[in-house]
């Protein structure tokens, strides 16, 4: 009876000594795959899919790579979607994702993202000196507790459009004023008696398009959604009188549809491109689409800054797109080194003439290539380096959420204007208390 113990023990003996085998060889496996990912001279890009860019950004990583030998560049692509994105890079990041190392986020993601832990604070990859070379709204954007957290890599920013050969007709300037807007689009409207011309066009649907018109609409008037200390302003009479603007260019002065409560870039651009309004507020996208052949307004669209009251200079929403590096990225070094090379002078001027993108290097817009190449950009210079951030906080997106439902409903008419900016100045405040036990939590 003693024989089977003893073949069960040479049994258990030969089980233990092939699990410490098969342990050891896995420990070693990765081990293995341990070291080669840190070998590994492969960084991933990830960014969204820009327009007529597929040719620039490959000839970018092809010079980066020939630069760098033995270093490559993987792109992986998203959809063109802002929402589609933000999902994804918060769906990641949130789990401490390494699989990509540079990326793309828009303007008013930063100090969402740094906040969380997800940036590299990149302050010292672009020294102080030399960040009097950027436009200082998109630096001022990717900043969060004077730190550093992405690289401007191109601006955007709100722009009106009008029909330069209407304005003409009519003994007209491009307005400077709100005042002068509403003038010359009622008059042009009266003189031109088309049913199916508008006197002004803009972003109302209930959405992010609509907080940027506003932005705009209030900086003109002197206001600010939130001031330099964050403090909400939404109650100050300049705000109420934007919002009263917005609301009086659709129902009293009527220069404005009422199906601008549900418009977006998209139609109001089809719309202005057809030839139905004499001004548009817009992005400089827009400016490709009207210099087409089959556009009916080719050659008769000229650009202007956004209105102001008197004394006022108007400025534009600001936007773009900014390079940022993964925390949790295994080569950082690399990655940073792939953001300073994406942000240089040589490849942003490059985009520009190629894609037609807005460089934020502020002297690039004295190189005579891009103004042989690319005049319309050029000719933007004075809107760009104008520009005004939204709201710059990590709870921006809670922040439009409510300023999206409070700002339709005045101009809905569902909302008369004061117990809809104190009650989002209420719903905004009490956010911004959670933004200050969150910052004071991490601190600690």
């Amino acid at each position: 009876m003693a024989f089977i113990p003893k073949q069960q023990n040479k049994m258990q003996l030969l089980l233990i000594v092939a699990f410490v085998f098969i342990f050891a060889c896995t420990v070693e496996k990765n081990a293995s795959e341990t070291q080669q990912a840190q070998n590994d001279s492969t960084i991933v890009f990830k960014h969204f899919k820009l327009a007529n860019a597929r040719h620039a950004f490959q000839q970018a990583i092809l010079q980066f790579e020939k630069q760098n030998p033995g270093v490559k560049v993987k792109e992986e692509i998203l959809p063109s979607n802002s929402n589609i994105q933000h999902q994804f890079y918060v769906t990641s990041l949130e789990s401490g994702s390494a699989d990509f190392d540079v990326f793309l986020i828009d303007v008013i993601w930063a100090p969402e993202f740094s906040l969380a832990g997800w940036l590299e604070d990149l302050s010292a990859l672009i020294p102080e000196e030399e960040r009097i070379q950027f436009f200082s709204a998109p630096l001022r954007a990717d900043m969060y507790q004077g730190k550093l957290y992405a690289v401007p890599w191109y601006i955007d920013a709100g722009v009106l459009y009008y029909r330069k050969d209407l304005l003409q007709k009519y003994g007209f300037s491009p307005p400077v004023s709100f005042d002068d807007l509403v003038h010359q689009a009622q008059t042009i409207l009266n003189g031109e008696q088309n049913p199916t011309l508008n006197g002004f066009l803009w972003q109302g649907k209930q959405y992010e398009g609509l907080i940027c018109t506003a932005n705009e609409v209030i900086s003109g008037f002197g206001g600010k959604i939130l001031d330099e200390n964050g403090r909400v302003r939404l109650t100050d009479n300049a705000v109420r009188s934007a919002l009263n603007w917005l609301k009086d260019c659709i129902y009293t002065h009527r220069i404005s549809p009422r199906w601008v409560l549900s418009a977006d870039e998209e139609s109001t651009r089809l719309s202005f491109l057809n030839g139905n309004a004499v001004f548009l507020r817009n992005w400089p996208y827009c400016w490709t689409f009207f210099q087409r052949e089959e556009s009916k307004v080719r050659g008769m669209v000229g650009t202007a800054p956004m209105p102001a009251l008197p004394g006022i200079n108007g400025k534009s929403t600001l936007g773009g797109w900014q390079l940022a590096v993964n925390r949790f990225s295994q080569k950082k070094e690399l990655a940073k080194r792939f953001v300073r090379f994406m942000a240089s002078p040589e490849v942003q001027l490059q985009f520009a003439i190629q894609v037609g993108t807005k460089p934020t290097r502020k002297p690039l817009y004295e190189d005579p290539r891009l103004i042989k190449e690319q005049p319309f950009i050029v000719q933007l210079f004075p809107i760009l380096k104008n520009t005004v951030p939204r709201p710059v906080t990590p709870l921006y997106p809670q922040i439009s959420q409510i300023l999206q439902i409070e700002f339709s409903a005045i101009l809905s008419n569902i909302r008369a204007v004061e117990p809809a900016l104190e009650s989002a100045q209420i719903q905004i405040e009490h956010v911004l208390e959670i933004e200050k036990l969150a910052f004071d939590k991490k601190s600690k």
